[in-house]
């Protein structure tokens, strides 16, 4: 069926997946302030939230299969948005799941941690399903400001306090580039809807408009911000280090990838007639965010920091499909998302599960002969570092995620020769600090005296576990995600109104 979107009940149906997570979110924020602070009513809380959050993606999955597409609106209705509604659903779940037990180790009983997770979320599905750059901006606020609490609701703790302030003035300067870039284009093009701004900077030559120069150049520091590509990139090994490690966890995979859709599309349907301004920024965003987040990953010791810096790298990665902006880049994106999710999420489930109250034994050294105290741990770290790297068997579904923006790279209309050179070099890099971990854990010996790692509770070890056996399905026959990836690249919307029940 196809949605008018003109029709406000036609529009309420295909946000429906939205509407769920957001009403529900608002009833288990009533009920987490109900009660007095306590480990049982923060898992209690836990527990129902994963529950919404399971709902809301079987909902997901079901308007997947159902075939749906809508006239020209605010919102798109593709099967794009539900593939990144559901990278980002799983990303909540997980955080959630690791947050459970987490804050209990580290004492913190707000139940609310787990509800802001959910409106993160819902934001991010916002961004995922935006075609206006005014619900982009509402998308990007509901998420950031969620955000900006998580990342310092250890009170107990100056990093994280030092860190969500670090990332709310930032994050607050970002947001008024992105804010200025969109009132600029508006004043160049007369509209914010991402298909009416592609016609229109077509149709009237945009290309060396002052006003639409300088809101495009706006809109990339806005998003450069918030995917942490360098040279916006600043904030996040400070921000990882602070925040509570499932809240890493969660801006480091979640977050990044419903601001990278959101890039993704906005490139796509919106500024793809703007050429070189457009596309020069994005190919030197894309390589120096390379180089810079492999190169200073190198000299890191507190595995958070690293695993930040490798998060600033991917961000280059993930950008060379965003250059090529063709539906092969398309599809790229999407598969490279799911395996940098699954190996980012399993890799911080493990750090958690080193780690300590405090959020101590994070340094490198800490994991110096895990093999023999931890095999089971040791083993799922090795998988998520090798797939991170690329590594072509333990870590398979990383090398097809890197093999794939190298081919959309290589076949893209403007070939992206150089960009994919500085991809295969940055990657070979990133080997000197993915294998070290690798080569630590089960090469050397475990200090004397050092106290083993505390055994994990059920839900993290789900995690650690369920991630890695993933990693290794999918990298061992991709073809599924490979074609999920394809069905799911964003299509021009159609142009004309139909009726809810029309056949599509």
């Amino acid at each position: 069926m196809i949605f008018d979107l003109a029709n406000p009940s036609q529009l309420m149906q295909a946000l429906g997946p939205d509407l769920l997570l957001i009403v529900g979110a608002m009833v288990l924020m009533l009920w987490a302030a109900w009660r007095p602070e306590s480990t049982e009513h923060q898992q209690a809380v836990g527990r129902a939230a994963l529950a919404l959050i399971a709902a809301t993606i079987a909902m997901t999955l079901w308007y997947s299969t159902r075939g749906l597409s809508s006239n020209v609106g605010v919102i798109a209705v593709d099967n794009f948005r539900w593939a990144t509604d559901l990278i980002c659903l799983l990303g909540a779940f997980g955080a959630v799941a690791l947050g459970m037990e987490y804050n209990q180790r580290e004492r913190i009983l707000p139940a609310e941690s787990h509800v802001l997770v959910l409106f993160a979320t819902a934001g991010m599905m916002i961004l995922a399903a935006a075609r206006d750059l005014m619900i982009v901006f509402l998308g990007i606020e509901l998420m950031s400001v969620a955000i900006y609490v998580l990342a310092g609701f250890n009170r107990r703790s100056a990093k994280s306090a030092e860190g969500s302030l670090k990332y709310f003035l930032l994050g607050a300067f970002a947001t008024a580039f992105l804010l200025y870039g969109i009132a600029l284009i508006y004043g160049a093009t007369g509209t914010t809807n991402l298909t009416d701004i592609g016609q229109r900077v077509v149709a009237g030559n945009f290309v060396a408009h002052p006003m639409m120069l300088v809101g495009t150049g706006l809109l990339l520091v806005g998003f450069g911000f918030k995917i942490a590509a360098a040279p916006f990139h600043m904030w996040a090994p400070d921000v990882y280090e602070g925040a509570p490690t499932p809240i890493t966890a969660f801006m480091a995979t979640a977050v990044k990838a419903a601001a990278f859709a959101t890039m993704l599309r906005v490139w796509l349907e919106a500024l793809a007639g703007m050429g070189e301004a457009w596309f020069t920024p994005i190919w030197w965003l894309a390589a120096v965010a390379m180089f810079v987040g492999n190169t200073v990953a190198l000299s890191q010791r507190n595995l958070k920091r690293l695993l930040a810096y490798s998060s600033i790298a991917h961000s280059g990665y993930l950008l060379v499909a965003v250059a090529a902006g063709t539906l092969g880049g398309s599809a790229a994106f999407l598969f490279y998302l799911v395996a940098y999710t699954l190996a980012s999420y399993g890799a911080f489930a493990v750090v958690i599960a080193v780690g300590r109250e405090g959020d101590a034994n994070n340094d490198l050294s800490d994991y110096e002969g895990l093999w023999h105290v931890r095999p089971g741990l040791a083993i799922a770290m090795a998988i998520f570092m090798l797939s991170l790297m690329g590594f072509p068997i333990f870590g398979g579904v990383g090398f097809f995620g890197k093999w794939y923006l190298l081919m959309a790279a290589i076949e893209a209309p403007r070939p992206l020769t150089t960009l994919a050179v500085v991809l295969v070099l940055t990657s070979v890099v990133s080997a000197g600090y993915y294998l070290n971990v690798v080569r630590v854990m089960f090469m050397k010996a475990r200090p004397d005296g050092a106290a083993e790692p505390e055994r994990t509770g059920a839900l993290t070890r789900g995690v650690v576990f369920a991630t890695a056996i993933a990693i290794l399905v999918l990298g061992l026959v991709p073809t599924r995600v490979i074609g999920w990836s394809r069905a799911g690249v964003p299509r021009a919307p159609q142009v004309q109104a139909a009726s809810a029940d029309a056949p599509r």
